[in-house]
């Protein structure tokens, strides 16, 4: 059995903070993942071979920086990297970041997902969203579905948009030995069907012309149907492990299973799918603890991805699975 933490949110590691900065009438948002005050040693991984992203390179092992202040997640395809710029203002102001010389520079690694084709696409996350995303953060109870980075996302898109169904923010959290946690925070925005991993079902799927069935997403795309560009899952992993920088990148590496069980396709050439870790080092681990921790990870992902979708409610005319299933449409 899954021993699942007290919030069974990212929160559960602690010193991680979230908030989100929404904006429904566009369909567009952002959400920002704190670190402690002296940040965590960060990690990440993109699969997809349509990335928009910001500051991944110092992440990676060789590099100069060890430590990352905080994640920013937007919508609003790369004009969305603006927010990050919100978030170090932010971090900024309260004299956090690294010392560097006489200045002290937050380090805030973003990744965007694609949503300008939902809402309205001159509207995005900017520097003054960013700001107040990360105003909002705080530990405790994490806002899900349609709200922030994921309030204009959208999963099973093949066949076309007009079969689209609303996508989301989920998150959870796992513990394995010796307190280790690996918490999961993902903004689902995928072109493929998500699929239960447990159960092998299908929780979205591109919306059939029968009311509440589902297409065969993976047949669509298998057979050259349509797929629309801009698909991307973004998620952040945060644990309480003791990491060093290439461990931290060897688990986002590895996290990325957890999009691959659920997400069918995934990290095609048209999807941006990309994964961060942050390791605030309260926990040592061993060769042992750290298997365990990788297979935590993946779990917290698969959870977070499909809670996403799940608490979403249908926004901008889109509905969401749990509406189409049962026949009610929202806007």
């Amino acid at each position: 059995m899954t021993d699942h933490t007290a919030l069974d949110a990212i929160t559960d590691v602690p010193g991680i903070k979230v908030g989100h900065w929404t904006d429904r009438r566009a369909a567009t948002g952002c959400t920002a993942v704190l670190c402690p005050p002296d940040g965590a040693v960060g990690g990440a991984d993109s699969r997809g071979g349509a990335p928009g992203t910001r500051e991944t390179d110092l992440m990676r092992p060789g590099h100069l920086v060890e430590r990352v202040h905080a994640v920013l997640l937007s919508g609003g395809s790369a004009f969305g990297l603006d927010a990050a710029g919100g978030v170090m203002r932010y971090l900024e102001e309260r004299g956090v970041g690294l010392e560097f010389g006489d200045h002290r520079i937050p380090i805030v690694p973003s990744a965007i997902l694609f949503d300008l084709g939902i809402g309205r696409a001159d509207r995005r996350p900017d520097v003054e969203s960013g700001y107040r995303a990360a105003k909002a953060a705080k530990g405790g109870v994490v806002a899900q579905g349609s709200v922030g980075a994921g309030t204009g996302a959208t999963v099973a898109k093949a066949g076309g948009p007009e079969r689209r169904l609303k996508g989301g923010v989920g998150t959870s959290c796992e513990s394995g030995p010796n307190g280790l946690l690996a918490g999961a925070l993902a903004a689902v925005n995928s072109v493929g069907d998500i699929i239960d991993p447990d159960r092998g079902s299908v929780i979205a799927g591109p919306r059939s012309d029968e009311p509440g069935k589902f297409l065969d997403g993976y047949e669509l795309v298998r057979n050259g149907g349509e797929v629309p560009p801009g698909n991307t899952t973004l998620a952040v992993v945060a644990t309480n492990a003791y990491l060093t920088k290439e461990q931290a990148n060897r688990l986002a590496s590895v996290a990325q299973d957890g999009l691959a069980r659920t997400i069918r396709p995934a990290h095609g050439m048209n999807d941006g799918d990309t994964l961060f870790v942050l390791a605030t080092g309260e926990r040592e681990v061993d060769a042992k603890t750290y298997r365990a921790l990788e297979a935590i990870a993946v779990r917290a992902v698969e959870r977070a991805i499909i809670r996403g979708v799940l608490c979403a409610t249908g926004l901008a005319g889109v509905p969401s699975a749990r509406e189409w299933a049962a026949g009610v449409m929202e806007s």
